[in-house]
């Protein structure tokens, strides 16, 4: 009875009144994962900005930076799998959460990088502790927004890519150039800090604010509550979460 309720009651609805539904759920959820992206760009390739003074500082050579820049990947793929398994299980917004907090505290960890193994560990357990936070994104958005309305949202939360290549330049270079010997911290030691800290940041504000259900949440009505609900349990009807059913899928397209 209550799941016809919903149903007529977003049937009801006008396209109007639905796209301002969207978008008030939008501007709450994008803006702190946009940030998030342009965060975790910054925190896996400042090592390239960072690179001169590090070397000059305890002589990593060119082929250090090299294999430091791939362990990151390497953390990241292995790591990958398991992290969206456990997001499965422990939510959403915690385990987002977690991945920022403890990439920004391995990214400020990298000031005492002054040897090989130690930077290469630490790039290591960087892309481990970064694992599945897009799939992880992409997740908790699938949990609020139809398909037709996540398109438009992921459009809006890689542009924070290009921006981040943009903006990542000069910050950089600023902070390497003004903070130099800044209480006797060199410049890329305080890039590391200075650039990890948000992550840190923007991970305990996304504990705080974000909620894994429409239901938990505070800033919508009841029946806008409803509303997302039932649009997201219709199309989630008629989707597999399988993998064999995803590689027949692939069978069938290739034939």
């Amino acid at each position: 009875m209550k799941a016809d309720l919903a149903l007529d009651m977003s049937s009801s609805i006008s396209i109007e009144e639905e796209d301002a539904l969207y978008k008030k759920v939008i501007l709450r959820i994008v803006p702190l994962f946009f940030i998030g992206f342009i965060l975790s760009y910054l925190d896996r390739v400042n090592i390239s900005f960072a690179k001169l003074q590090m070397a000059a500082d305890f002589g990593l050579t060119n082929a250090s930076f090299a294999v430091g820049a791939s362990v990151f990947f390497w953390g990241y793929m292995l790591f990958e799998i398991p992290s969206n398994l456990v997001l499965q299980k422990v939510g959403a917004r915690a385990w987002i959460a977690r991945i920022m907090i403890t990439w920004g505290i391995v990214s400020m960890l990298m000031i005492f990088s002054r040897s090989e193994p130690v930077f290469y560990s630490l790039r290591f357990l960087l892309g481990v502790c970064e694992a599945g936070f897009v799939p992880g994104v992409m997740y908790y958005t699938n949990t609020w927004l139809p398909s037709k309305r996540q398109s438009g949202m992921y459009s809006l939360f890689l542009m924070a890519l290009p921006i981040a290549v943009v903006l990542g330049a000069p910050i950089s270079g600023a902070i390497l150039e003004s903070m130099n010997g800044v209480v006797g911290i060199k410049g890329w030691q305080w890039l590391f800090i200075l650039e990890g800290l948000p992550s840190v940041v923007l991970g305990v504000v996304i504990l705080l604010l974000l909620r894994n259900k429409p239901s938990d949440v505070k800033w919508l009505t009841d029946s806008e509550k409803r509303i997302i609900e039932t649009n997201v349990a219709r199309e989630a009807a008629h989707k597999s979460h399988r993998v064999a059913d995803a590689f027949n899928r692939l069978l069938k397209y290739r034939r």
